[in-house]
């Protein structure tokens, strides 16, 4: 079944920062508490994913696409944001939350997370 509507009233967008690192977080020493280590390459060790979220189900995340900086992921989510606003909810969902679509990063397809 077909829903016809604004895509806003159905969907938002949020940039989420993943740490890929399996480093602790902080070094322990006896003299203080903890210590945040020194970051060799803040690159390899940020993915920042633009994801959808259904507004009548917050367990309902995708992914639309993953980028390593996060002015590129800002970038992207500028655009969708816009798209969100001006699209309804089928083109929305046909551009941006279809596996294959040229919305979506080339290297992580709309996938979801749950």
């Amino acid at each position: 079944m077909r829903i016809i509507g604004a895509a806003d009233e159905f969907w938002r967008l949020r940039l989420t920062k993943v740490d890929t690192t399996d480093e602790l977080d902080f070094e322990w020493h006896p003299d203080i508490l903890y210590r945040e280590p020194i970051v060799k390459d803040a690159e390899e060790r940020e993915l920042w994913h633009v994801e959808a979220i259904r507004i009548e189900d917050y367990d309902t995340i995708i992914r639309l696409a993953t980028f390593t900086d996060r002015d590129s992921a800002a970038a992207f989510m500028a655009r969708a944001e816009e798209d969100l606003r001006d699209l309804t909810k089928n083109q929305f969902e046909d551009a941006y939350l279809t596996p294959g679509t040229a919305a979506a990063s080339p290297d992580d397809p709309a996938e979801p997370l749950l």
